[in-house]
């Protein structure tokens, strides 16, 4: 009876943090971005550029609606840059103010929730920290999805390019039919290409950021081919086929190589889970038990060394299972 409303009261108490937390991003985050996502489609609309004042330089991006977290994350230049690339790269439509802010808000709760019902403040920490990271480490899985995805569909869409070549058309009119013809990822990429290059920008500089904004190996060949043609001459549409057969051994190989490093990373997996798992189990199956590793000065050293050997042990074995090819 007594452990059903300490539940309740955890639960309770759980609820009306993240509710107010909640609700405190969304008037903080939400609601100044519906703001200013409302007076941009009001400038979308046509105007005369003189009566309207239109400004046509590019400014400069915005890291944050909020100009005080704005300014702030302008001062860690390095930091917020890294991480817009890594958002603009997984291609998740959020400033980095607005997932800096989920990430704080997401710790916050955890360690308020974990602090109350447990007591120990560095406890609260511990876990607050880990959740803290789980929106960082969603991003970097779907960013690495999306480059999988490219790095599958780029081999078809350099052959698309070569075959309109050999057909008479120019490089231009391939890397539009690619976009045209290719799905997302792949195509969005070409439809940026070709954009860029349309409407002025030197093929160069165009093909230079499309290596920039893709982090693949494959992309960095294929522009490297290109500007080398460029240069040298040569037949294009062969260059672009034959590198379109190494690509396509390239990612056989890679998948391949994650096929037999399976067994290595689930393991990795389960290691890494097993001890949270198992002390959320002892917390609300044996709390007592669990209650006395957590008060004696022993445990505290002894969950101190766990958790430290246990990133290390994650990180060794991660490192054995990326393997560079």
């Amino acid at each position: 009876m007594f452990g059903g409303s300490v539940l309740m009261i955890v639960g309770l108490l759980f609820a009306g943090v993240l509710t107010f937390i909640v609700g405190a991003y969304w008037l903080i985050v939400v609601v100044p971005e519906g703001r200013g996502q409302s007076v941009l489609r009001r400038r979308l609309k046509w105007q005369d550029p003189v009566q309207a004042g239109v400004e046509l330089l590019k400014k400069q991006d915005v890291l944050s609606d909020i100009e005080a977290l704005n300014s702030l994350l302008e001062r860690f230049g390095g930091f917020s840059r890294s991480l817009k690339i890594t958002l603009d790269q997984a291609g998740v439509p959020i400033t980095v103010g607005s997932f800096l802010l989920l990430s704080i808000a997401l710790g916050l709760t955890v360690f308020l929730v974990a602090q109350m019902y447990t007591g120990y403040w560095w406890i609260g920490v511990l876990a607050g920290g880990g959740v803290a990271f789980i929106p960082l480490f969603v991003v970097n899985q779907i960013r690495a999805h999306k480059i999988l995805k490219f790095e599958e569909q780029f081999p078809e869409a350099i052959q698309l390019v070569a075959r309109a070549m050999r057909a008479g058309h120019a490089f231009a009119t391939g890397l539009r039919l690619a976009a045209e013809e290719m799905p997302a990822p792949c195509g969005t990429e070409f439809k940026l290409l070709h954009e860029q290059q349309n409407f002025g920008a030197q093929i160069t500089d165009a093909l230079k950021a499309f290596a920039e904004r893709i982090p693949s190996l494959d992309a960095r060949f294929f522009v490297t081919a290109v500007l080398t043609q460029r240069e040298t001459g040569g037949n294009l549409a062969e260059i672009l086929d034959r590198l379109a057969a190494v690509m396509r051994e390239r990612f056989r190989i890679k998948r391949e190589v994650r096929v037999k490093s399976a067994h290595g990373r689930m393991t990795a997996y389960v290691l890494a889970a097993m001890p949270p798992a198992l002390a959320g189990m002892m917390l609300f199956n044996a709390p007592d038990q669990l209650r006395l590793l957590i008060t004696d000065p022993l445990g505290q050293k002894m969950i101190m060394v766990a958790v430290t050997l246990q990133v290390i042990g994650t990180f060794i074995v991660r490192k054995l299972v990326d393997i560079q090819y």
